[in-house]
């Protein structure tokens, strides 16, 4: 299937979908759940992808590589527990670094149950892909509300580094092996791609930074709204700290009063803000009824495993410890499966506008009449 650079669905929706998909993780770490959010993941991906940078199996991969590494350390750390395995030689670390025994008895218990722990990380970075291969960083920062242009522009810029390091990368190893005529050399093949991808983010980000210069960007002083709002931001987040540290001290109705404040500040600074100085946004797309569909699916799929988390379901998390095999409801399953939703609509590319104008040119060059 052709890739398109304009996505079939809206940002906002991808977004939905991928915060619904990690609170789901969240809620149901047992490794079967999880493993149907990380198949809803690839197959959304694999359906709506707009470019071919291979972010979401980079992410799965570094994932992998994340949660065997937080194996080893837990198994190495952790004893006296449950079964075990065998007997590694074991040394006890200074009390500066720790005091904490490294070796030791590997533990079968520990080891399942950190298998278990680091696979929801790696679901959670499968969402964190899917939402990368399928979304458009450009409208996903333009849908920000005002408030949020600076804070969303600097996430925009840290969610588009896997593709656009993935295809420096990509680009890297196809200009070595045009080099070498096809053939592989290994030897200086790790220097001869890092070089040339770091060089290549370096010369982005100048070119970033001199895009955002040439467009003004932060030069206008803030006027007295967008003080008042900074202000109303800075209270009710320590409105927000007050009302955490009453809760801990048990003063619940002072933990209420301050969290209602500190809500009712926020909100009003991030409208006090937009409204300070809107922001023009060129050709916006709106949501389409698919999009509110996915949207749709997304919170209900949230729902039915907050319902079952709330009654109480047994199966949602997992636990080694007294060793048993997890198990699966029905309503929390179902829930998650609705999160494959966008891989069943249709999946044919979007026009981008450069298309869109050349189609146009050429229906007008067709319909003019000829001379004689």
């Amino acid at each position: 299937m052709p890739l398109s650079t304009v996505p079939r669905f809206h940002a906002v929706t991808w977004l939905a979908w991928a915060l619904a998909a990690v609170v789901i993780v969240q809620l149901a770490s047992s490794p079967l759940y999880v493993t149907l959010v990380l198949a809803a993941s690839a197959l959304v991906a694999g359906a709506h992808r707009i470019s071919s940078t291979g972010a979401f199996r980079l992410l799965v991969g570094a994932g992998i590589v994340m949660a065997l590494i937080r194996v080893a350390l837990t198994a190495l750390t952790t004893h006296a527990v449950g079964t075990v395995l065998f007997t590694l030689p074991e040394a006890t670390l200074p009390r500066l670094l720790g005091g904490f025994t490294v070796g030791g008895t590997i533990e079968k218990e520990v080891v399942l149950q950190s298998l278990a722990e680091g696979y929801a990380i790696v679901a959670l970075l499968g969402v964190f892909g899917a939402f990368n291969s399928v979304v458009s960083h450009h409208e996903l920062l333009g849908s920000a509300p005002r408030a949020f242009h600076e804070a969303g522009l600097v996430v925009t810029i840290a969610a588009a580094f896997v593709p656009s390091t993935v295809t420096s990368w990509q680009g890297a190893r196809e200009a070595d092996r045009a080099r070498t005529g096809g053939i592989v050399r290994r030897r200086g093949r790790l220097v001869r791609t890092v070089v040339p991808v770091l060089e290549t983010g370096m010369e982005r980000s100048l070119r970033l930074a001199d895009s955002m210069d040439s467009r003004g960007f932060a030069r206008h002083p803030p006027g007295p709204a967008d003080t008042a709002s900074a202000w109303g931001a800075l209270l009710a987040l320590m409105s927000l700290a007050g009302s955490f540290v009453a809760l801990v001290g048990r003063r619940s109705t002072l933990a209420a009063v301050l969290a209602t404040t500190g809500a009712v500040l926020l909100v009003a600074s991030v409208v006090l803000a937009s409204r300070a100085s809107p922001r023009r946004r060129y050709r916006p797309r709106a949501l389409t009824g698919e999009d509110l569909l996915i949207m749709a699916t997304s919170a209900l799929a949230l729902t039915l495993v907050a319902i079952a988390a709330a009654g109480g379901e047994g199966s949602l998390s997992w636990s080694a410890s007294p060793l048993r095999s997890p198990d699966l409801a029905p309503l929390p399953a179902v829930g998650i499966l609705l999160l494959a939703v966008p891989a069943l609509l249709p999946t044919r590319p979007v026009p981008d506008e450069e298309s869109e104008a050349r189609t146009t040119a050429d229906n007008a060059r067709t319909a003019q009449p000829v001379a004689s």
